[in-house]
């Protein structure tokens, strides 16, 4: 049997009953997050690239921390983008100041659309909870 615990985070139950999915699922240490987007807990897009994509950021990061995790301890990230030509330069420049550099493998993907249309980011990944530097578990 594995351990197996779904991950919702409070200002995503909304998404989770209209969407019908889990945020993440946690087995073991390992964190496997859905996909987040730029949007807000009421579920609108927003339409501002450079908010858009903080707030993708900041929902993956609320994921993250309702499994026990923080960005640094992500082993392997995707990104998928609508116009990827167009937003790159913005996009980068907010994972610069928001996600460690360098710190695990990164695969950009070009996508014709996503789930909503206004959405131009989607940022899954999988993370691996360290041990607690009080118990080394």
């Amino acid at each position: 049997m594995t351990d197996r615990q779904i991950i919702v985070p409070d200002d995503m139950k909304l998404l989770c009953e209209r969407a019908g999915y889990a945020p993440a699922v946690k087995v073991g240490k390992t964190l496997y997050c859905a996909g987040q987007v730029g949007r807000t807990p009421a579920l609108s897009v927003i339409e501002d690239p450079e908010q858009q994509f903080l707030a993708a950021w900041e929902n993956l990061r609320l994921v993250l921390d309702a499994g026990g995790c923080t960005f640094e301890d992500v082993v392997d990230l995707t990104t998928y983008h609508v116009d990827m030509s167009r937003h790159m330069a913005v996009f980068r420049r907010v994972k610069d100041q928001v996600f460690p550099r360098c710190t695990c493998p990164w695969t950009c993907i070009g996508v014709s659309e996503l789930a909503r249309p206004g959405l131009l980011v989607e940022i899954k990944c999988t993370a691996v909870e360290r041990p607690s530097p009080e118990t080394g578990t």
